[in-house]
């Protein structure tokens, strides 16, 4: 008996063993999210142009007034990052009120290139006043926190407005700013596993407030820059921190983030189900004869390796570099110029043909077994027809299996103002380069991520010397996520006779369509 073939589809069974899988944990990461409310009052407001969300839980009794804390996302973050550590000072009695900064979220505003101070205190203010405006609010027991760059513009306005009861600065990024003693109720917030210099910022910012403000600082073991947010400790700090509270539900930071998982897993597994409804079987014939030697594995190392650092340096002069997309116009130049070397290198460089004859020219039945990418063509306008509508579905499913989860469980995707036009431009960048990705990996998957594991350290190391700005850093740990979610989603379709551009087309659904809405516009 022939062992099986690691290309073959799974059995009808198993598809619809998967199929109920997805809808289980479809039907139940909505349960958990829309659960996550349960008991909160959410309202939706816009102010000054600045969109602003007030979180309460319940109704106060006539004529008590609650603490009111203005919360601050970070740098590429939003209200919607934020939303747990609203839902856990609401469940413990304040009104929690967060905001998108310029640029932000659904804040089609622009930041500005240079992110100045002025324009983030202005938001800030703007938040503040309105908090403070709210029937149910005691104006004088407002508390502001903050998250990275959201933490320096707090912890900046509550300098110059001492009237601020009390600031929570998590992950400040420098305390160059902060007077001796002001603010006089601040604290401080820093991840185990963060940069040295959030750890530096918070040890210099309780230096300043020695002997004359009250400035603790924790450190939150084993998070970095953004897990900080999810942390149980860090919940419960901010919770304990408040001017006062009528509450003691105890924190979960960690629903949201749950429902947004069982989100992914149901669309991860069920994509198989889909492939197979799309897609035709891919067969498991030998390879053809005569065909092209795929590049050596140092020769891929050497290739990609190369592209990737000539596309580092050639992203940071590129009219890309110019879009209005922080961050993200440097990413996409610098896998166009990727994807691009990658696929010139595919096409040039020398390789000898496979051994073996020449062979007669395969059936159209071969072919769709053997060369699974120009099955469409051969089988005629039916078969093409097909081929779209898949590409179609597919494309669509991947959009929403990316953007869905992340909207309802992490940070806002969803297009706003500008974004509109840089989408498809972003999305064009990261196509080219997952074709390259294709051409050179020749449907096999260790090659594929061997080019994606290339690719991300060149991007590092760009960022660590300099070439690349800083920020990048900061991206790095979501582009790994991405990629490495396209690369399992390329791993099933390529077991079914999906065609290499179909494999781009959805890879790049799903690596740009978060680089285009959640990065800031400046």
């Amino acid at each position: 008996m022939p062992a099986p073939s690691p290309h073959r589809p799974p059995s009808t069974r198993t598809t619809v063993l998967l199929a109920v899988l997805a809808a289980v944990a479809a039907a139940l990461g909505t349960l958990v999210l829309v659960r996550a409310d349960d008991g909160l009052t959410v309202r939706q407001v816009t102010v000054g142009g600045v969109p602003m969300t007030e979180v309460r839980a319940g109704a106060p009794p006539p004529g008590v007034r609650r603490p009111g804390v203005v919360i601050a996302h970070g740098f590429a973050g939003s209200a919607r990052l934020m939303r747990p550590i609203a839902d856990t000072v609401a469940r413990r009695g304040a009104v929690a009120l967060l905001f998108d900064f310029a640029g932000h979220g659904a804040n089609p505003a622009r930041l500005g290139a240079d992110m100045s101070s002025a324009r983030l205190a202005a938001d800030v203010d703007a938040a503040v006043i309105h908090v403070r405006s709210l029937s149910d609010v005691d104006p004088n027991q407002i508390m502001l926190v903050g998250h990275s760059m959201g933490a320096g513009a707090v912890t900046r306005y509550a300098v110059d407005h001492p009237e601020i009861a009390r600031t929570v600065a998590i992950s400040l990024p420098s305390a160059g700013e902060l007077p001796p003693g002001r603010p006089a109720e601040l604290l401080l917030i820093v991840g185990g596993a963060e940069f040295p210099v959030f750890r530096r910022a918070a040890d210099d910012a309780v230096g300043r407030g020695a002997a004359v403000s009250r400035r603790p600082a924790v450190v939150v073991p084993g998070v970095e820059h953004i897990s900080v947010l999810f942390a149980p400790r860090t919940h419960q700090e901010i919770a304990d921190w408040l001017p006062s509270t009528d509450g003691t539900a105890a924190p979960r930071p960690l629903v949201r983030l749950a429902g947004a998982a069982l989100l992914v897993l149901a669309f991860g597994v069920g994509v198989v189900p889909l492939a197979a409804l799309l897609l035709p079987r891919r067969g498991a014939g030998p390879e053809r004869p005569g065909r092209r030697a795929p590049l050596g594995g140092l020769t891929l190392f050497g290739l990609t390796t190369s592209a990737a650092g000539a596309g580092a340096v050639a992203a940071a002069v590129l009219p890309t570099n110019r879009l209005p997309l922080a961050v993200g116009g440097y990413v996409a130049g610098f896998l166009l110029v990727t994807g691009l070397l990658a696929a010139a290198g595919h096409r040039w460089l020398p390789r000898p043909p496979s051994p073996g004859a020449p062979a007669p020219a395969p059936t159209a039945v071969e072919a769709g077994r053997r060369a699974p990418d120009r099955v469409a063509v051969a089988a005629g306008p039916s078969a093409r027809a097909r081929a779209v509508v898949a590409a179609l579905a597919l494309t669509g499913y991947a959009v929403l299996a990316v953007a869905l989860p992340i909207h309802l469980g992490l940070t806002s995707a969803r297009p706003v103002g500008a974004r509109w036009w840089l989408l498809p431009l972003v999305l064009g960048a990261c196509l080219l380069y997952l074709l390259g990705v294709e051409l050179v990996a020749d449907g096999r998957t260790w090659r594929h991520l061997l080019v994606v594991g290339v690719t991300v350290p060149v991007l590092t190391m760009a960022a660590l010397v300099g070439v690349a700005p800083g920020f990048v850093l900061l991206v790095v740990p979501l582009f790994v996520l991405l990629l490495g979610w396209h690369a399992i989603w390329a791993a099933v379709l390529r077991r079914y006779a999906a065609p290499r551009w179909l494999l781009a087309v959805v890879g790049a659904a799903i690596v740009g369509w978060p680089i285009s809405t959640t990065l800031p516009l400046n």
